[in-house]
């Protein structure tokens, strides 16, 4: 974990930032309960999953956890299963359609805010889900009209790249949105590119692999 944080770190210091600008979020899809027990009695305070299946069968083993965990979900979230999110989770990053802010709104808890980021499809992958760039705007102001939600920022999930370099163009046009419309947190990078995230604008970035190792599960 001190690696990392050392590498965000030094990403930090060369586009003129300070670390504490940037959340660590460790991906503990595929990892057992005892994985995040152990990043988090060396200071890991925030934890993110991709699926609700999974998360609803850990996250009640960790509920003895102090201080207690942030959870974040992270993966593509079925209608049918926020109700469930909504028990579970702090915060949603992958938004990715009106239907589904839509459905969050239904649920959120009275005189409540469910903090949720929108799900950008930079690269316009057609295996990825996310609003394209060009409907963001004004998706984005549709799903900022619904009751119940704190749209905090964005989110992306960047191609696969041998060179990280290669991504800094999707990483800077998320912020580039962010900021048309007037949003602060970025969360985006991962194991392989973090570090050119951060150096483009990342508030949070998500790390599996490098903090808790290869997972036991796909």
């Amino acid at each position: 974990m001190e690696a990392v944080r050392l590498r965000i770190a030094e990403a930090c210091h060369r586009s003129g930032r300070s670390p504490d600008e940037v959340t660590l979020v460790a991906v503990a899809k595929g990892f057992p309960p005892e994985a995040v027990r152990q990043a988090a009695a060396v200071g890991i305070r925030h934890f993110g999953e991709n699926r609700v299946q999974e998360a609803q069968a850990k996250l009640p083993l960790l509920a003895d956890l102090s201080p207690r965990p942030t959870w974040h979900m992270m993966g593509h979230l079925q209608t049918n299963k926020v109700k469930t999110a909504l028990n579970l989770f702090d915060i949603i990053h992958s938004v990715d359609s009106f239907h589904l802010a839509e459905a969050i709104s239904r649920r959120a808890p009275p005189s409540a805010w469910v903090p949720v980021l929108l799900e950008v499809n930079i690269a316009g992958d057609p295996a990825k889900y996310g609003f394209s760039p060009q409907e963001l705007p004004a998706q984005a102001e549709a799903v900022r009209r619904l009751p119940g939600l704190d749209v905090r920022g964005l989110m992306t999930i960047a191609p696969m790249a041998e060179d990280p370099e290669e991504l800094r163009p999707v990483f800077s046009r998320l912020r580039q949105l962010a900021r048309s419309l007037d949003l602060a947190e970025l969360s985006m990078g991962m194991t392989d590119d973090f570090e050119v995230a951060v150096e483009e604008g990342a508030t949070i970035v998500r790390i599996g692999r490098a903090i808790l190792g290869e997972r036991s599960q796909p």
